[in-house]
C-alpha cells in the first residue's frame, strides 16, 4: 500500500488571474499559503483480480476503467494505464468550500500513481500534469494555482506567464513575523456551499470586459505589494490589501458574494477584523480574515460561526506509507 497525503490552500490575493483568458494576455499572480488540512489517497492491488475499486464519496467497482463515473478517477487511470487497484480518497474537508479539494485531489492522484508504478516525478511535473488533466483534457473552467499550491506547498508568489509557464517563489520571512501572520489569520466556515464550475464559467466570460480586466489587472499589483510587505516582514497593510482585493474580486461575477456573506463580512470589520474575503471562487465556504489576536474575541462572538483552526504548511504533496511491494 503506498498513502500520500496533499494539502488544501488558502489564497490571500491575486486569484483569478490564473486562468488561461487573462494570463496569456496580461500575466497573472497569486500570493497563497498551504494549509495542515489534506487530501490523503491510498493505492494498492486490488483483491478481485482483473478488477478496480474506487472509494470516495462513492464506491465504484469496474471490469473496464471506461465504466468508471468519476471524471478525474477516469482520466489519470486511462492516461497512466493503472487498472487492478483499489483507490481510496479522504478528505479532511468536503469538496465546494473553496480550499481547493478538487486539484488537490488530481495532484495527490497523480504523486500516489507515479509512486506506485516506481517512478520519481518533480513536483513541478505533477502539478503541471494536473493542470492539463482538469483544464485541457477535462475542460473545467479552473485555473492553475490550486494545483502548483497543493504540489509545492508553502507560502508562496506563484507567476503564471504568457508562455503558459509557471513560477513558484517562495515569500522568506522572519520567523517571528510568519508566526504573527498566523496568529492573526482566523478563518470560519460560512455553512454555505458552492458550486465553483459555475462561477468561475461566468467569471471567465466576464473576462473580456475592461472593467473586469482591469480589476484583475489591479488584484495583481496588489499581490504584488502584499508579498513586498511580507518580505520587508511589514504586516500592517495586510489586511487593507486583502479588503481592497476582495471589493475587486466581487465585481468580476455575480454569484461570487451574496446579502449573507456581505452581511458576515461587514460585521467582522466592524468587530475588529482589518481585512478578509471568501476563500475560493466565492458563492459560500470558508470566510477569512485578518485580525489581531486580542480583536479576535468580539469579532469571533460578533460572528457566531464557527471557527477554523489553520495553520501554514510546508512540506505539499508528499508519501507518508510504502507498504511492501508485492506487485509485478
Amino acid at each position: 500500500m503506498i498513502i500520500t497525503k496533499t494539502p488544501f490552500r488558502i489564497s490571500f490575493c491575486g486569484g483569478g488571474s490564473d486562468i488561461q483568458d487573462f494570463y496569456r494576455e496580461y500575466g497573472g499572480c497569486v500570493l497563497s499559503t498551504s494549509i495542515n488540512r489534506y487530501m490523503y489517497i491510498s493505492i494498492h492491488p486490488f483483491f478481485e483480480e482483473g478488477k478496480t475499486a474506487l472509494k470516495y464519496s462513492q464506491t465504484e467497482i469496474v471490469n473496464d476503467l471506461d465504466d468508471i463515473q468519476h471524471s478525474i478517477y477516469k482520466r489519470v487511470l486511462k492516461d497512466m494505464d493503472v487498472k487492478g487497484v483499489e483507490i481510496t480518497s479522504t478528505a479532511d474537508v468536503p469538496s465546494g468550500t473553496g480550499l481547493g479539494s478538487s486539484s488537490s485531489f488530481t495532484v495527490g492522484l497523480l504523486h500516489s500513481l507515479y509512486c506506485y508504478k516506481g517512478k520519481y516525478v518533480s513536483k513541478s511535473k505533477i502539478a503541471e500534469e494536473a493542470c492539463d488533466i482538469e483544464i485541457n483534457r477535462l475542460g473545467n473552467p479552473i485555473g492553475k494555482q490550486d494545483q502548483y499550491a497543493a504540489a509545492f506547498g508553502g507560502l508562496n508568489f506563484i507567476s503564471f506567464r504568457k508562455d503558459d509557464t509557471v513560477t513558484v517563489e517562495p515569500i522568506i520571512v522572519e520567523q517571528d513575523t510568519l508566526s504573527e501572520l498566523q496568529d492573526n489569520i482566523v478563518v470560519y466556515y460560512t455553512g454555505l456551499t458552492h458550486d465553483a464550475n459555475k462561477i468561475l464559467a461566468e467569471q471567465k466570460k466576464n473576462i473580456k470586459q475592461t472593467d473586469k480586466t482591469n480589476n484583475l489587472i489591479y488584484m495583481c499589483d496588489l499581490a504584488r505589494s502584499m508579498k513586498s510587505s511580507l518580505e520587508n516582514n511589514d504586516l500592517s497593510d495586510f489586511g487593507r490589501i486583502l479588503d481592497e482585493g476582495w471589493k475587486k474580486k466581487k465585481e468580476l461575477a455575480s454569484g461570487i458574494a451574496d446579502s449573507r456573506i456581505d452581511a458576515m463580512y461587514e460585521t467582522a470589520i466592524a468587530n475588529g477584523a482589518s481585512g478578509g474575503k471568501l476563500l475560493g471562487a466565492g458563492g459560500g465556504g470558508f470566510l477569512l480574515f485578518y485580525c489581531e489576536k486580542y480583536k479576535q474575541k468580539r469579532m469571533e462572538e460578533a460572528l457566531g460561526l464557527k471557527r477554523f483552526p489553520v495553520k501554514f504548511e510546508h512540506d505539499g504533496t508528499s508519501v507518508v506509507y510504502i507498504g511492501d511491494k508485492y506487485w509485478d
